[in-house]
């Protein structure tokens, strides 16, 4: 088997193997049979916009000039070592990867969400976003699945870990559409990612784990340094289960968990993160700036710009949703937050980005630990009293943000609804400046951009945590022995797939370490 890649295919034809046959230089005939493992494409010349493969192929002969493709599958320590039951906080792609991986291993694991199941919990934001009444208990920040749940479900990475291709091809089992396993951008999709996210929790509990929703983990037990058993409450009541393992997978808004962890003398440390707002365009222009002739055979075009500034300050777009919606993202009373979400389909009018400003942690108010937190908390309080203390959302067209005249309008998706004001009220002045640079610069990587009818709902304020829980990085424990902060509220992940790899990591951990004890 050899590896052929840049292997060109114009848009609107089926990769054959009198494709496999040119990029090789061989006989078509020379080709028995291929598998495709990565397909992407290049739009880098509007006038040559084509499909490119890679593929591994079995050959008649050798073929010069071509590697040999051996597969690398990842595999897991066994647990035989596990006296106790691990425990699992939070079922994100963090705590379901290392969920599954244990239950694998035979160590029966036991998961707390402090949400509901993925069904309850979608009933549960509906009606928020219907009816503009929050269930602080489940919503988009928690619940079965993570906040990953309700988004666009991408799971490109910039990491590069053999753990990668094997929880890509463990969302195709239980799932999600095949083609994820190896398309350069992958995606799911939220309306595909619930029922999926359901299945890997069904796995989890036919290996004997278990998963108890509703039940929020309140103390961490400790005796001698080393964990000893965690905390639990449940419709008012509280319990305890002994453990000497603890996996926090928390998440990035587990706010009141920060300030347990930080209670219990945590180690704990300010991290840089991002604010700004979710910006939408038409899907129809996106499509046409990237595809040029061929935007309307390629489906839902994304995209990804950045840019430094004289003002030191840099900018980004983050989570693009092609063809999807700006969501009410919120988790306490009291606060407005956004985000982005698409169906698998991406068939929306809109697209949708967050165009985030950096923060750093000279911003903060304080030098404590939890102070990136309180940065969050006022831009969010703020925003809810000016859009009308009714989960609304402020927003503003990029024509009125600029000081131009703005015709087109693009209708907001945000529910339950918006309110047009001056979005410099809600944010610090460099984070509105900095916007301001960011779209007139990104207007001349991709055009329309700063199209006047453009608009912006803030704030996005959770694209990732303000606050890094430290561990070894030999053993992923704590300051106390047995507790693993994990994935994207840890401080160690950003976004489903590199929080599904740092749970697997997390896991293996918990496994040496028990077969160490043997």
């Amino acid at each position: 088997m050899i590896r052929i890649d840049n292997i060109k295919v114009a848009i609107g034809d089926e990769l054959t193997k009198k494709h496999i046959a040119k990029r090789a230089k061989v006989q078509e005939s020379d080709i028995l049979d291929y598998k495709v493992i990565k397909k992407a494409i290049d739009a880098r010349k509007k006038e040559d916009v084509h499909y490119v493969y890679t593929v591994v192929a079995a050959t008649k002969k050798k073929i010069h000039g071509f590697s040999e493709y051996i597969e690398k599958k990842y595999t897991f320590p066994k647990g035989d070592g596990l006296k106790n039951r691990p425990v699992i906080v939070g079922t994100g792609p963090c705590g379901l990867f290392a969920g599954l991986m244990l239950a694998k291993a035979g160590a029966k694991p036991i998961l707390l969400e402090r949400g509901a199941d993925v069904d309850a919990r979608h009933k549960a934001v509906e009606e928020f976003w219907t009816k503009g009444k929050l269930d602080t208990r489940t919503n988009v920040q928690f619940g079965e699945g993570g906040a990953g749940t309700f988004s666009d479900g991408k799971l490109n990475s910039g990491i590069n870990d053999e753990r990668c291709q094997f929880v890509l091809d463990t969302f195709a089992r239980f799932g999600a559409p095949d083609e994820i396993t190896y398309t350069a951008k992958p995606h799911i999709g939220t309306d595909i990612l619930r029922n999926v996210v359901k299945n890997i929790r069904l796995e989890i509990e036919s290996l004997g784990g278990e998963v108890r929703f509703l039940n929020k983990v309140v103390g961490v037990l400790t005796d001698n340094n080393s964990v000893c058993g965690v905390e639990v409450e449940k419709d008012g009541e509280k319990y305890e289960i002994k453990t000497d393992n603890v996996i926090l997978a928390i998440g990035h808004s587990a706010r009141d968990t920060y300030r347990m962890l930080e209670k219990l003398g945590i180690k704990m440390e300010q991290k840089n993160f991002s604010v700004g707002v979710r910006i939408e365009h038409s899907q129809e222009m996106i499509n046409k700036s990237q595809y040029g002739d061929f935007w309307d055979k390629l489906g839902a075009a994304d995209y990804k710009l950045s840019a430094h500034f004289e003002n030191g300050r840099s900018a980004y777009t983050f989570c693009m949703c092609p063809g999807g919606e700006v969501v009410a993202s919120a988790s306490f009373d009291g606060g407005v937050v956004t985000n982005g979400m698409s169906n698998n389909a991406r068939c929306g009018k809109n697209a949708n980005s967050a165009l985030l400003v950096n923060v750093n942690t000279s911003d903060f108010p304080t030098n404590e630990p939890l102070s990136g937190v309180d940065f969050q908390e006022e831009i969010e309080k703020k925003a809810f009293v000016l859009a009308g203390s009714d989960y609304r959302a402020p927003a503003q067209y990029v024509g009125d943000f600029l000081g131009v005249e703005t015709d087109e309008k693009i209708e907001p998706t945000y529910r339950p609804g918006v309110k047009f004001c001056d979005i410099k009220d809600v944010f610090p002045s460099f984070v509105t400046d900095t916007l301001k640079l960011a779209i007139k610069e990104f207007d001349k990587k991709l055009k329309g951009f700063a199209h006047g009818g453009a608009v912006m709902t803030a704030p996005e304020t959770r694209s990732s945590a303000p606050v890094r829980i430290v561990r070894d990085k030999e053993s992923y424990m704590a300051d106390i022995r047995g507790l693993y902060p994990a994935g994207e509220g840890a401080g160690y992940a950003g976004g489903i797939m590199s929080a599904a790899v740092d749970g697997i990591k997390v896991a293996e951990a918990v496994v040496k370490k028990g077969m160490a004890q043997i």
